[in-house]
C-alpha cells in the first residue's frame, strides 16, 4: 500500500470535510433566510423605534406585547449568556422554537404561534438554530413575561420527526410557508370565544392589533371577491405581502412585517400565491 505525503493526506481531509463544511454552509444560509424573511423573527424579538428596529439590537428581546390576557415581553433571542440563549443546548433552542418550553421546563406563552411552529420541518429548525447561534451577542436583559390566563402544561405531545414539504408540490410548500413559518394564518384567522382559532375560517381576518399606529384589523386574505383578495392580481398581493400596499394603493400598517417578506424568494412568494389562492372564500 502506498503511503500518502502531507499533501495527499491535506487533500483527503479536504475531501472528506468539503460536504459537512458545505452542509453547515448551507444550513446557515437557510437559517439566516428563514429568520430574516418568512419568519420574521425579529419582527416581535428585535426592539422598535420611532424608526423601526433599533440599531445594534437584533433579536435582543424587549417588544412589549400588551393585550387583555397577557403581557408578554419578547425574549432576547441573541447568544448572550447571561440574557439570552447563549447557555442553551441546540436541542434546547429547538425544543422552546417548536414546543414552547423553555430549558427549565417553564412553558412559554402566546403570542408565540405554538400550534404552527409544531410543523416545522426537521430540517428547517436545525437550520434556524445554526443561525441564532452566529447573530452577534447582545446583553440585554427583558422583563418576564406576565400571564392572566392560565397557560397549558404542553401545546401537546414531544414532536417526532417533520419532513420538509415536497420540493415539487406549490400548494404543500405555500402552506407550509403560511402556516408554520410564517405564521400568516394565525393573525388572519378569527379567533372564536373561546381563545382558539376557527380554523373552519381560515385567512377570514378579523383580529385587531393595537399599537403605536392606532388599530389595524388583519384582512381577509381568502379569495372571497367581495370581502378578500379574489379580484386582487398576483402583482397586487406581492405588493401588498412585501410593500404593504393595498390593491387600491392604500398604505397597509403593522403588525405585518412588509420589511422581512420582502427578502422572500420568487419561488417562495410564488408558492405563497398558490396556497392564497386555494383557501376557500370567506365572507
Amino acid at each position: 500500500m502506498q503511503r500518502l505525503g502531507w499533501a495527499g493526506l491535506l487533500a483527503c481531509a479536504l475531501l472528506i470535510a468539503g460536504p459537512a463544511m458545505a452542509q453547515g454552509g448551507d444550513r446557515l444560509a437557510r437559517g439566516r433566510y428563514l429568520v430574516e424573511s418568512i419568519a420574521g423573527c425579529g419582527n416581535c424579538h428585535t426592539p422598535k423605534g420611532p424608526q423601526g428596529d433599533l440599531p445594534g439590537m437584533a433579536l435582543a428581546g424587549g417588544q412589549v406585547f400588551d393585550e387583555p390576557p397577557f403581557r408578554a415581553v419578547a425574549s432576547n433571542i441573541t447568544p448572550d449568556p447571561e440574557t439570552g440563549i447563549g447557555r442553551w443546548t441546540d436541542a434546547q433552542i429547538a425544543r422552546a422554537i417548536r414546543e414552547g418550553i423553555r430549558p427549565d421546563g417553564r412553558i412559554i406563552g402566546p403570542p408565540m404561534p405554538f400550534e404552527l411552529y409544531r410543523g416545522i420541518s426537521d430540517d428547517d429548525l436545525a437550520a434556524m438554530v445554526v443561525y441564532l447561534r452566529s447573530v452577534p451577542a447582545v446583553r440585554n436583559a427583558v422583563p418576564t413575561s406576565e400571564y392572566r390566563i392560565p397557560l397549558p402544561p404542553a401545546y401537546g405531545p414531544p414532536v417526532a420527526q417533520i419532513p420538509s414539504p415536497p420540493a415539487n408540490d406549490q400548494l404543500a410548500r405555500g402552506a407550509y410557508l403560511a402556516g408554520p413559518l410564517g405564521h400568516c394564518v394565525e393573525c388572519h384567522t378569527p379567533m372564536m370565544a373561546t381563545g382558539q382559532r376557527d380554523w373552519t375560517r381560515i385567512g377570514a381576518g378579523g383580529q385587531p392589533f393595537n399599537g403605536p399606529w392606532g388599530t389595524s384589523v388583519a384582512r381577509n386574505i381568502t379569495p372571497d371577491r367581495e370581502h378578500g383578495i379574489g379580484d386582487w392580481t398576483d402583482a397586487q398581493i406581492i405588493r401588498a405581502v412585501t410593500q404593504g400596499v393595498s390593491a387600491d394603493g392604500r398604505p397597509l400598517f403593522p403588525p405585518m412585517g412588509y420589511g422581512y417578506y420582502a427578502r422572500m424568494t420568487p419561488a417562495d412568494l410564488a408558492d405563497l400565491l398558490v396556497y392564497l389562492r386555494s383557501l376557500r372564500p370567506q365572507p
